[in-house]
């Protein structure tokens, strides 16, 4: 593994581009979900127009980020949990730890992949950041996309599910098993 401050990763420590990953798309992941839901009430405006553009961009830059993330992730293996951890964590807590990463990442791409279908299939090209104009997954068809609309819902309200329960067994580990399994991910700490 290289020296260099990007990829250092001690025994139990996430390099600083996982952990540079893992925020950006959490910050990401959770205002996107914030304007989503708040767009979605507004009544047809410019403000609505602007929202909905703005969550497109972000969810294209999501998507890309989240392969990069992918591919950092298979190219650099997770540190090892310490014994206290392994410890905290009875084995059917393991079997959910390890399922929630693999859930996550499916889920990463799924929903900016439903969303852009969706926007496709409405007929609403992406144009991403008002400069680059994206290829539509789909052809127009309004029964397509309102197929699809309640599908980028529901799997977003699963990823915004998943993070919930990510953030609760996080703080749990912290707080109450007092493990260090926070820390692991918590930039500065190598």
């Amino acid at each position: 593994m290289a020296n260099n401050a990007a990829t250092v990763q001690t025994a139990h420590h996430y390099t600083a581009v996982a952990i540079a990953l893992h925020w950006l798309l959490g910050a990401t992941v959770l205002a996107m979900f914030a304007v989503g839901v708040y767009m979605s009430d507004l009544p047809f405006s410019p403000l609505r127009l602007k929202l909905y553009n703005w969550h497109k961009w972000a969810g294209v830059t999501f998507l890309i980020l989240s392969v990069v993330r992918l591919l950092w992730r298979i190219s650099h293996k997770p540190p090892a949990l310490t014994q206290a951890i392994v410890a905290a964590m009875p084995p059917w807590q393991t079997r959910i730890y390890h399922a929630t990463h693999h859930i996550f990442y499916a889920l990463f791409m799924v929903v900016p992949l439903l969303g852009w279908a969706y926007s496709s299939a409405a007929g609403f090209p992406i144009v991403w950041f008002g400069q680059i104009a994206l290829p539509d997954l789909l052809p127009v068809n309004k029964e397509w996309a309102e197929m699809i609309k309640p599908l980028h819902k529901l799997s977003a309200l699963a990823l915004m599910g998943l993070a919930a329960l990510h953030i609760g067994a996080a703080l749990k580990h912290q707080w109450l098993s007092r493990d260090g399994l926070l820390l692991r991910m918590l930039p500065g700490r190598h």
